[in-house]
């Protein structure tokens, strides 16, 4: 499966399934990035929910925190398909990732830290 689009399916958007993550959910911290996921049973056929976000009181500006959300984003798009490879089939994960850094780091190194991220997770069912 080479498909390098994040469709909207596959955004994690129910506030239930949300709420339910922060209650029930494990998490781990790689920098820059903090992790928080729950495998469970999700309404759509694709194996995992995702969703970003970056703290208002460390980045004030819109702007700054879009940015960092843009990154999030293409690092985990571009590196998606090798963790999806790596999931059992029938398995689901919802998981939201928490930018946690207070400075903007680039590309590179949010990247870098995606990858860490998606490895350290598909590790947990190996």
């Amino acid at each position: 499966m080479n498909n390098f689009k994040l469709t909207k399916k596959e955004r994690l958007c129910s506030t239930s399934l949300i709420g339910q993550l922060f209650d029930q959910g494990s998490s781990f911290y790689v920098f820059p990035l903090k992790v928080v996921y729950l495998k469970t049973t999700l309404p759509s056929h694709h194996p995992v929910q995702v969703s970003f976000s970056v703290s208002k009181k460390n980045f004030k500006r819109a702007v700054h925190r879009n940015l960092i959300k843009r990154r999030m984003r293409e690092a985990y798009r571009l590196n998606k398909p090798a963790f999806y490879a790596r999931i059992p089939e029938g398995e689901q994960l919802a998981m939201m990732i928490i930018y946690s850094c207070k400075e903007e780091k680039d590309f590179k190194q949010i990247e870098k830290g995606m990858k860490k991220v998606l490895d350290k997770l598909a590790e947990s069912w190996e």
